[in-house]
C-alpha cells in the first residue's frame, strides 16, 4: 500500500454508512450518510499539478494539523465545516455543497499576479492595479482575485466578480458573504502570521453551503500548500535591494524539481527523489509547521499508519 511503512500513499477503507469515495491529489474524501465527510490527508506530494511517486513522511499530519489549528483560530469570525480530528491525519465534518469558485486573496504582488503584471497587464480578475509596482511589493490593501474551481486535471482559471455574477456561478447575495468571509479570514491569518514573525502573502479559501444553507469555509486554510508566507525580518531591506524574499511555502519543492529540469510539462520525466531529498522535504515541512503554529511538532506513530487511522475513525464514528 505504501512505498515504505512510514508514509501514507493511499487508503482504501470501507466505512459503515459510506456512500462515496473521492481521491484528490493529496487528500482522500469519504462521504458518509447524514452529510458527514471524513477527509484523510495522505503523504502524497503534488507540484506542477503532478503527484510525485514518493510520499513525504509526516506531510499529511502537518497539513491536517495546521489547518485544524487555523480553523479553530478563526471560527469566532467565520463558521467552518470541521467537527473533529480523530487522528493526526484525519478531519471529520459536515458535507457541504462547494461553491464553484475559489477566493484567492493577495496582499503582495507575487507569483501569478506578478507574472501577469510583468507581462504588461494592469487588471487581474477585474481588479485594477496601479502603475509602478515592483515584484513582492505590498498592495495598499488586500485584493480578491477569484478563480474557477477546475475539474480534475484542469488548471483553475482567473475570473472576475462581474463574470461570476453574470454567469450565475454564485448569487450576488452569496458572493457578498464570500468576499466578507475571505477578507476576515485573511485579516486574522495576517495577525496570526505577524505573531510568528511572518507575512501572509497570499492564500486561497474554498467555501460551501451546509445542508441547512449556511455558508462555511471548507477544506484547509493557511497551510503552506494553500498559502505563501514571507519572513517579516529583513523584508523591507531585501525589497529595497531588489533581492528575492525569504519564503515559507512549498516553493522549495518546485525549485528543486525545476533544477532537475521538471516543470510538469508533457514528455518530462519526474526526477527520482532520493531518500536524502525525501528526508530534507520532510524536515522542511516540520519547520513550516513549527514556524506557522509556534508549537513543537509531535510526530505521530508511523507503525501501521493505515490501521491506526482506520481504528481512530471507526472509534470516532461509533
Amino acid at each position: 500500500m505504501s512505498s515504505n511503512h512510514s508514509t501514507l500513499l493511499e487508503t482504501n477503507f470501507q466505512f459503515p454508512q459510506q456512500t462515496d469515495f473521492y481521491k484528490g491529489k493529496v487528500r482522500e474524501v469519504y462521504s458518509l450518510e447524514n452529510d458527514k465527510l471524513v477527509i484523510v490527508a495522505t503523504d502524497r506530494l503534488s507540484a506542477f499539478d503532478v503527484v510525485l511517486p514518493q510520499g513525504i513522511p509526516y506531510k499529511g499530519q502537518i497539513l491536517n494539523e495546521i489547518s485544524a489549528e487555523m480553523l479553530k483560530a478563526t471560527e469566532d469570525l467565520v463558521p467552518n465545516w470541521l467537527q473533529a480530528t480523530p487522528d493526526p491525519n484525519v478531519s471529520v465534518g459536515v458535507k457541504c455543497e462547494a461553491f464553484k469558485v475559489e477566493m484567492v486573496v493577495r496582499a503582495y504582488l507575487v507569483g501569478h499576479a506578478a507574472r501577469e503584471y510583468n507581462a504588461g497587464k494592469r487588471e487581474l480578475c477585474g481588479v485594477k492595479l496601479p502603475e509602478g509596482l515592483s515584484v513582492n511589493e505590498k498592495f495598499e490593501k488586500p485584493i480578491i482575485t477569484p478563480t474557477t474551481k477546475a475539474e480534475q486535471g484542469d488548471h483553475d482559471q482567473d475570473i472576475s466578480k462581474s463574470e461570476i455574477l453574470s454567469q450565475n456561478i454564485v448569487s450576488e447575495e452569496d458572493y457578498a458573504v464570500l468576499e466578507d468571509y475571505a477578507l476576515k479570514l485573511f485579516s486574522r491569518g495576517t495577525e496570526l502570521a505577524k505573531e510568528r514573525g511572518l507575512l501572509l502573502v497570499d492564500t486561497k479559501y474554498e467555501f460551501g453551503k451546509t445542508p441547512e444553507g449556511k455558508i462555511v469555509v471548507i477544506d484547509e486554510i493557511h497551510t503552506p500548500d494553500s498559502s505563501r508566507y514571507f519572513y517579516a525580518d529583513g523584508f523591507e531591506e531585501r525589497q529595497a535591494r531588489g533581492e528575492e524574499q525569504r519564503q515559507l511555502s512549498k516553493e522549495f519543492v518546485r525549485e528543486w524539481l525545476m533544477s532537475k529540469g521538471f516543470q510538469g510539462k508533457e514528455g518530462q520525466e519526474i526526477p527520482h527523489l532520493s531518500d536524502e531529498v525525501v528526508q530534507s522535504i520532510s524536515e522542511r515541512y516540520i519547520e513550516l509547521y513549527e514556524k506557522i503554529t509556534g508549537k513543537k511538532f509531535k510526530k505521530a506513530d508511523l507503525n501501521n499508519i493505515e490501521s491506526r487511522i482506520e481504528n481512530n475513525i471507526l472509534r470516532h464514528l461509533d
